[in-house]
């Protein structure tokens, strides 16, 4: 019976870290040309989001918003998704790469909508969906 009890509550953490993890941004395209090419042929803007491996505001980001499945639907339903940190990726010249983390709305060309930079609530971070879908209709 110990056995388990012990089982379950070990089954029940990796659920736990599995879905808090799940929102990472381990499955976004890490290259601007391959997303660009993407939104492209899909017809979509793109979500790009600049970070830093260490950057703990950019964790924060993660763990609050993108966290959130409403948020993450409606990216995956409106954007192509690239996640560059600047640790790690090439970042073309024409994004800032301090003041991480960095969020640009670009159209299917790779022109910017918006953008924006630093720690957004859901709601904060829906209104700026809302700012940039109203540019691309501009």
């Amino acid at each position: 019976m110990h056995y388990n009890s012990a089982m379950k509550t070990l089954l029940l953490s990796l659920l736990l870290v599995t879905t808090l993890f799940s929102y990472e941004t381990d499955s976004w395209i890490h290259d601007y040309n391959t997303g660009l090419k993407l939104a492209q042929k899909e017809h979509k803007n793109i979500y790009l989001f600049i970070g830093a491996d260490a950057c703990k505001f950019c964790k924060i980001f993660k763990e609050k918003t993108l966290s959130q499945k409403s948020v993450m639907e409606r990216l995956h339903k409106d954007y192509v998704l690239i996640y560059l940190s600047r640790d790690r990726h090439e970042i073309p010249s024409k994004f800032e790469k301090f003041g991480a983390p960095r969020h640009y709305f670009l159209d299917e060309n790779g022109k910017i909508l918006f953008a924006t930079f630093g720690v957004l609530e859901p709601a904060g971070f829906f209104t700026i969906l809302d700012e940039a879908d109203l540019n691309s209709e501009n």
